[in-house]
């Protein structure tokens, strides 16, 4: 994307910054003061996913949200890294170049998976994984993603083709509303922007083609930080189920279900969802039981 043409009015734009850090050219926002917490958006998405929930994180924290390599504005070095551990390697020499020490992860879907791949190799204090992919993608974006990413392997046109083919407002709409979701106009106006870029699509595509959980799945008993698991009961794109699996498998895991939300829970309630991320850090810091209830 374009940031002389799109980042005039893109979210939370103030707190955008570019940075270079081997092999990629990254678009970050960094906001607030306090300790770091690491911000991490699903496939397909950007900062802007976060338009809502950086500015309430913001008020405690030192809030680092990148756009994933060759998504949004990060501009993509190779293409060779955009798989989960690649990927994950990449953002911790970004943070540790630039001083960013995460205290707390927070990741939304592939994002959930990055922030517990971090996890296994930084000590930090807390992971909350949103929605986690932690297994294969259900519902349009588990049959479409594969798809994508076997013609792209076949042919590079691909990603120009799926921008110029899906970007129509009601296509897009209709995406969104697949993962179990409604979010507002604006929101679905800036996916919308995001679809119809090609070498953001590429980015996406990418991702999909290389992205491999067994790897994690299989050591996350090592994670000694405290995990929150939040699910949203109305999520299609990854089942509730995925995040039980992944709660039993951490060493102190937590799981909160979200009434009535879909995939994208922190776009359709993101004062709700950052009520449970600080709630569940402050009982990490001050050693409080966790809640009995389910998150009702």
């Amino acid at each position: 994307m374009d940031w002389a043409k799109d980042g005039r009015d893109w979210p939370n734009n103030e707190h955008s910054r570019f940075v270079a850090c081997r092999p990629h050219r990254w678009h970050v926002q960094a906001a607030g003061e306090g300790p770091v917490l690491l911000l991490l958006h699903g496939a397909g998405g950007a900062t802007q996913s976060f338009r809502d929930l950086l500015p309430l994180l913001a008020r405690r924290f030192t809030v680092v949200a990148p756009d994933l390599p060759g998504q949004g504005f990060t501009s993509l070095g190779t293409r060779q890294r955009c798989g989960l551990a690649p990927m994950a390697e990449d953002i911790a020499r970004l943070c540790e170049e630039n001083g960013w020490r995460p205290h707390h992860i927070v990741g939304h879907s592939a994002g959930g998976a990055i922030a517990l791949q971090l996890a296994l190799h930084w000590p930090v204090k807390s992971v909350v994984c949103l929605n986690g992919a932690l297994g294969t993608f259900e519902g349009l974006a588990g049959w479409l993603f594969p798809v994508l990413a076997k013609l792209l392997a076949m042919n590079p046109l691909v990603p120009r083709l799926f921008a110029r083919l899906s970007s129509t407002e009601k296509r897009v709409s209709d995406l969104l509303a697949s993962t179990g979701s409604q979010i507002d106009p604006r929101g679905v106006g800036l996916y919308r922007r995001l679809v119809a870029d090609r070498a953001h699509v590429e980015g996406t595509l990418l991702m999909m083609a290389q992205w491999r959980v067994e790897g994690l799945m299989s050591r996350l008993d090592r994670i000694s930080a405290p995990v929150l698991f939040l699910t949203a009961e109305n999520d299609r794109s990854v089942p509730p189920a995925t995040s039980v699996l992944a709660a039993a498998k951490v060493q102190d895991g937590e799981i909160v279900e979200l009434p009535g939300l879909g995939h994208l829970a922190h776009e359709e309630a993101p004062e709700r969802v950052a009520e449970e991320i600080l709630a569940f850090i402050d009982r990490i810091e001050t050693k409080k039981p966790p809640k009995v209830s389910g998150g009702s």
